[in-house]
């Protein structure tokens, strides 16, 4: 599967799921205008009255708590089951709660695994587990047996060793697609190196860890912490609460009640002076940059309300200043936003963070030192802070329209030992807040001094601008762990040329004889893609010189898109719309060479770039075309382990890689198995499940 088709694929995924409006205005209808003046400013309308319904609560024998908000609107109800337990540590066994949640709803001791699901299909209700808890929702008609459903599925779990083995094994799938991923590396070494991964919020689920879980591992994980000693039942909709009190004493009297669960969870700290944590990933093509200290804030303290604004005028969104800097005005990256966490129990943190092109990434980390720093000196404008509380009015009404909202906030008031009318008066305090007190709250939790510094990226491109910043730089891998500084890349020996490269991976793959006898090659693959919840299928087919055919699947759905080239003429289908290639576009494909295109390589064109380290092993970096296309060839093996390119779209560079490794024999050649693609935020991996070597492919395939 060649480039020019991956970015179509990746740009057919980018459309999945994508809804489109119309605008379907009736001309035939009479309409009466109402004329404004734009010289005069609009009335503030009234300030929105927040009512929550004040909950009614009992409290069972066993210690569940249940609290009813009566609410006769609409025909609903929804339900939410918490269980308390606050931070759990897991340590080696990491992941234990990810799939206990998992297993969980998977049959009960009284009902199997599909009549369960068909009966809440059959009630138009839903019906969900975790490891901490359960939800529903339903018609207030069917509530009773919903809720009964629920309760059935979370105190009676049938834990099928069937069911945890196929969950364990996309746990470990899922684990695997993430290694090369710079988002979910960034995101597990951010907290470990914040928090430390003896802390809960620190440690994070490896192979290893994972691999480490049983079914007795879960089975005790929920014995353990899945018990009504802190837990709440929270009932919202069009019940009644003399019958929602009966109804739940005689669901959930039965559960039992467990031992208490005690945890010190450790006390964080921030560095003592700024410095920057480098991850090297040699695949990556953008820098992830997160600037953070830890905090203390809870949503009790009094500047609760000023930090989260000074964070929204700081990161908060389009109209931010991280985004407006970073993005407007350098156009270092598509978005660079900030976020102020607050946890009752334990430390949370303010981060800032971005993706950022390598060349840039220490004048990234420039600016956003600069504007934190700003924000701490100087007071925001009244404009700044009048645009920050109208988004938060805004945000906070439009969340009010979900039940489940209304049960959160119920549940803070409870378990975070808030006023009982701490969101009837949320806006209010939202407005009332100065200039001051955002200059106030950016000095107490925004360090300008204790940051650090924490970046995933390509040390060879980025390091060498990083060292000119003057902060210390401490390395650590992909886990946290504190490693050298990486080693620089070694020289190309004089006697490697151009022409040596391409020999040596004809030679590796089959020999000149038998990569030249293929004259088609037809590829099945399993296509997974970071978002995506439903499997997708691909079939590609090339044949020389040129000719090109793509088709992606998904189950249930079809075919998703086609790509066409017959070697005079093309086109491109997407969920049933059809675009022709342009002239453009054909005079650009009747120059590639599908298959082996290292037979027919102009070496005038090439040029040998240096060598990378590719996952771990030196490649040869060679330019293809004296732009920004690349090809790297493994030292040892002479293999292509990736393709590199990059191409502008709306002002910005896109660079797109292909990763390919899994070598395997078929026929005469040695072709890979595996490809993983990665652009920009997108990353898709392609497993063959069949590659077929000169056959199964006709002219018609490309028509």
């Amino acid at each position: 599967m060649k480039t020019k088709i991956l970015y179509t694929l990746i740009v057919s995924l980018l459309i999945i799921g994508c809804k489109s409006t119309q605008d379907t205005t009736d001309t035939n209808s009479t309409k009466t205008e109402t004329v404004f003046d734009i010289n005069t400013q609009p009335k503030a309308g009234p300030a929105p009255t927040i009512n929550l319904g004040k909950p009614q609560t009992f409290e069972l024998s066993n210690g569940l708590k249940v609290m009813v908000v009566e609410n006769h609107k609409l025909p609903r109800v929804s339900a939410i089951l918490t269980i308390d337990n606050g931070s759990i540590f897991e340590g080696d066994k990491a992941g234990v709660s990810s799939l206990t949640g998992n297993v969980l709803g998977n049959g009960t001791t009284s009902i199997s695994k599909d009549d369960f699901n068909e009966e809440v299909d059959f009630l138009g209700a839903n019906v969900s587990f975790s490891s901490q808890g359960a939800s529903m929702n339903s018609l207030s008609k069917y509530f009773p047996k919903v809720l009964g459903l629920m309760a059935d599925g979370a105190l009676n779990p049938l834990f099928p060793q069937e069911d945890f083995d196929s969950q364990k094994t996309q746990l470990l799938e899922g684990l695997k697609f993430g290694e090369n991923d710079i988002a979910s590396i960034a995101g597990q070494v951010q907290g470990a190196l914040m928090y430390g991964k003896n802390h809960p919020k620190g440690e994070f689920i490896t192979p290893e860890t994972a691999g480490n879980v049983t079914l007795d591992d879960v089975k005790s994980f929920y014995k353990k912490y899945y018990n009504p000693n802190n837990a709440y039942l929270i009932v919202i909709g069009d019940v009644n609460f003399n019958e929602v009190k009966t109804l739940a004493t005689s669901k959930f009297s039965g559960w039992k009640k467990g031992e208490a669960v005690n945890y010190t969870i450790p006390e964080v700290t921030n560095v003592a002076k700024t410095e920057i944590n480098f991850i090297d990933m040699s695949s990556a093509v953008q820098s992830n940059i997160s600037i953070s200290n830890t905090i203390s804030l809870k949503k009790s303290d009094p500047d609760f309300y000023a930090a989260l604004l000074a964070n929204r005028i700081l990161g908060g969104g389009g109209v931010a200043r991280l985004f407006q800097n970073l993005r407007e005005t350098n156009g270092f990256t598509y978005g660079a936003y900030s976020n102020i966490g607050n946890d009752h129990e334990t430390a949370s943190r303010f981060s800032a963070s971005a993706l950022v092109r390598n060349t840039v990434t220490d004048s990234a980390v420039v600016e956003f030192l600069k504007e934190i720093k700003l924000i701490k000196k100087e007071l925001v404008s009244a404009e700044e802070l009048k645009i920050a509380k109208a988004s938060y009015v805004g945000s906070f009404v439009r969340a009010l329209e979900q039940p489940a909202t209304a049960a959160q906030y119920a549940l803070n008031i409870e378990t975070e030992n808030l006023p009982k009318d701490y969101y009837e008066n949320y806006l209010k305090n939202f407005n009332a807040v100065t200039l001051e007190q955002v200059r106030d709250a950016a000095n107490k939790y925004f360090q300008d001094d204790n940051l650090r510094v924490i970046i995933v990226g390509k040390g060879s491109d980025v390091i060498p601008s990083l060292e000119k910043m003057g902060l210390p730089i401490n390395y650590f891998d992909k886990e946290g762990n504190s490693v050298e500084a990486p080693s620089a890349a070694p020289t190309v020996s004089a006697d490697v040329t151009t022409q040596s490269i391409l020999d040596k991976y004809i030679s590796a793959v089959g020999g000149k004889e038998n990569v030249k006898a293929v004259k088609s090659i037809f590829v099945s693959a399993d296509v997974t893609i970071t978002g995506v919840p439903f499997p997708l299928t691909a079939e590609t087919k090339e044949m020389t010189p040129n000719k090109s055919s793509m088709e992606m699947n998904a189950a249930g759905m079809g075919t998703l898109m086609k790509q066409k080239f017959n070697g005079e003429s093309g086109y491109i289908e997407q969920q049933g719309m059809k675009k022709e290639l342009t002239a453009e576009e054909i005079a650009e494909k009747k120059t590639e060479t599908t298959i082996f295109p290292e037979l027919h390589y102009d070496l005038s064109t090439l040029s040998i770039e240096g060598i990378e380290k590719i996952d771990g092993e030196n490649a040869y970096k060679v330019n293809v075309d004296g732009g920004d296309s690349y090809r790297f060839y493994d030292v040892k093996t002479g293999y292509l382990v990736r393709i590199e390119s990059s191409t502008e779209m709306q002002g910005q560079t896109i660079t797109t890689t292909v990763n390919f490794s899994d070598y395997t024999k078929r026929g005469n050649v040695i072709l890979p198995s595996t490809q993983s693609v990665i652009s920009g935020p997108q990353n898709i991996v392609m497993k063959a499940t069949d590659i077929k070597i000169n056959e199964g492919v006709t002219n018609a395939d490309f028509e």
